[in-house]
């Protein structure tokens, strides 16, 4: 209820709390409904100025989001919810108004997101069709201003243009969820 306000000091005072790993707990294990919530809480948080900034603040911040949502696209793949499938793309569409985290989604967005796996899902919503293709746009075309903007192909730029994730475990339960998100 507190989201749906569209309040940025609400959103500051989410923030400060650790609703942001809460939430990311939930879409990696809650129930279809529970996900569908978290997931909306993490989208409102998106987007709000602040709360983009603060995820796209850390590369670990970033990518600890960017893991779960990858994560429950890759299960739509076998359990489809066009209602979830909705925010997750909503999601990752904001964190491309971000140029380091658009430039660390030209790898890290999901392949399923790239093709066709979709389609028989979104022909009914035209809304999502849409905020899918503005996603593709931003991560395929290149980000002015942004190291290594010109490969496409720079993960690091969330960690300040070094090559090195600086140890990132993007792979493991709970990867960047705890103190500090």
């Amino acid at each position: 209820a507190l989201v749906k306000m569209d309040d940025p000091e609400v959103i500051n005072f989410l923030l400060q709390t650790e609703i942001i790993p809460l939430c990311l707990r939930i879409m990696g294990s809650g129930s279809e409904l529970s996900k569908t919530v978290a997931t909306f809480i993490v989208q409102k948080i998106l987007l709000d100025n602040n709360g983009l900034a603060y995820v796209c603040t850390t590369s670990d911040r970033f990518f600890a989001v960017s893991k779960v949502l990858s994560d429950m696209v890759n299960n739509l793949i076998t359990n489809p919810s066009v209602r979830l499938l909705k925010h997750c793309v909503r999601c990752y569409l904001r964190l491309t108004d971000n140029p380091r985290a658009r430039e660390a989604l030209r790898t890290a967005l999901p392949q399923s997101l790239r093709d066709e796996t979709f389609l028989h899902l979104l022909r009914d919503d035209i809304t999502v069709r849409k905020w899918l293709a503005q996603l593709l746009q931003a991560v395929n075309s290149p980000t002015p201003g942004v190291p290594g903007a010109a490969g496409g192909n720079d993960v690091s730029a969330l960690s300040g243009g070094s090559s090195v994730l600086g140890g990132l475990n993007i792979g493991g339960a709970g990867g960047g969820l705890g103190g500090g998100v």
